[in-house]
Order: C-alpha cells, then structure tokens, then sequence
C-alpha cells in the first residue's frame, strides 16, 4: 500500500543528542508526528506515561509480540522496546510523516518490512563528547554509563546501514540537515503520487 506521509527512523547512541533534535523539528513542523514506543523499562526523572513512552509490564509487552502489536521490537540494556504497527499506518494514511526514535535493531527490522522508510543516523562529533554528555545528564550510575558507551561502540558499527548520517556537533546545523532531508522525503515519487492522485490521473490521462 502507498500512504502519502513518510516513516523516518531516527538513530543514534544514547548521549548523541537524538531526543533533543527530534524535538527541535516537532516544534516546528505540523506535519510531523512522533510515534511513542512501548518499553518495559522504568520512568527515568521527568518522563511521562504517553508522551515519552508507554510503560508496561514485560508479561504484557511479550503478550502484545505474539498478538502482532508490534512493527518492530528489540531487547536493549535488558529492557523491551516495541513500536505500534496500526498507529503508525493510520498516521501515514492521513498524510502525517512518522518520526520514531530506535534503536539499530528495529531500524533494520522496519526497513525490511518497509523499504521506503528513511534510516537517519545522529553521529557525536566525537567519543569523548558522547561520554560527557552522558555524564552531564545526571541520571544513570557508573556502571550504567560504562554499558552505554561500550553499547555506542556496537551501535556506530552499523551506521553503513542508514541511509543518512547527521553529525551533531553544532545542533541548529544538525537541525537544520535533518529538516532537508524531511523536505526531500516529501518530494519523493511515489509519496506525490500519494498526496496528489487527481492531479497526477490528470496530467498523465491528458498526455494518452
């Protein structure tokens, strides 16, 4: 099926600034929706149920895996992570373009499914940043932080799999680059199609 909004699947290492940046193009674009994973994990400070994830039981995640609830699902840091398939679907129907914030795991695994999504991966400018920023966060231990980075090492290992890289060194041009590629996105082929289908019966009927 063709829907007229788009699947963009942003990635990144913990620490490289994908929360922040995402967030910077919602609030900007009306066309843009993020979509809210299921996780098993605990709140950290500040989070809330149905914005920044929906918290569930594991019995009740491993539930909604065999019932298909989920486009994709992944086992990170010892917790689930799933994403809504009907969601997502019935806000590409209505011509929204879909963000989700994933791990690597379930980029691949929805690419698979759905070749046209987007795969943006965020880059640190450095290693070394990236551990200062997760220090700077103040919200996990030492040895949480540890697995974190030795995580990112893993994670960067597959950064030839996306189909874009944005290297978060200064944000608003980080921003900036990955509003381009929104932009570009929209312009795609079979996504004008979508928006467009009078138009397009039009023009290509009045060239028989």
């Amino acid at each position: 099926m063709t829907y007229s909004g788009s699947m963009i699947l942003v990635v990144a290492p913990s620490g490289a600034g994908k929360s922040s940046l995402v967030s910077a193009l919602l609030s900007t674009d009306t066309s843009l929706s993020l979509s809210v994973s299921y996780t098993t994990r605990k709140p950290r400070p500040g989070e809330e149920e149905g914005i920044n994830y929906h918290f569930i039981t594991e019995a009740e995640f491993l539930t909604r895996k065999e019932q298909g609830d989920f486009l994709e699902w992944a086992l990170v840091h010892g917790n689930y992570y799933g994403t809504s398939r009907s969601w997502i679907m019935d806000k590409m129907q209505q011509g929204q373009d879909v963000i989700l914030e994933i791990d690597w795991q379930g980029a691949r695994q929805i690419q698979q499914l759905v070749p046209n999504s987007i795969w943006i991966f965020i880059l640190p400018p450095s290693l070394q940043i990236l551990e200062e920023r997760l220090r700077s966060r103040g919200q996990d231990d030492e040895q949480t932080i540890q697995r974190r980075i030795a995580a990112a090492h893993d994670e960067l290992s597959h950064i030839g799999e996306a189909n874009y890289l944005v290297i978060n060194d200064l944000f608003q041009a980080a921003v900036f680059e990955l509003r381009q590629i929104i932009s570009s996105s929209r312009l795609r082929t079979l996504s004008q199609i979508a928006r467009h289908p009078s138009l397009i019966e039009n023009l290509t009927n009045s060239t028989k």
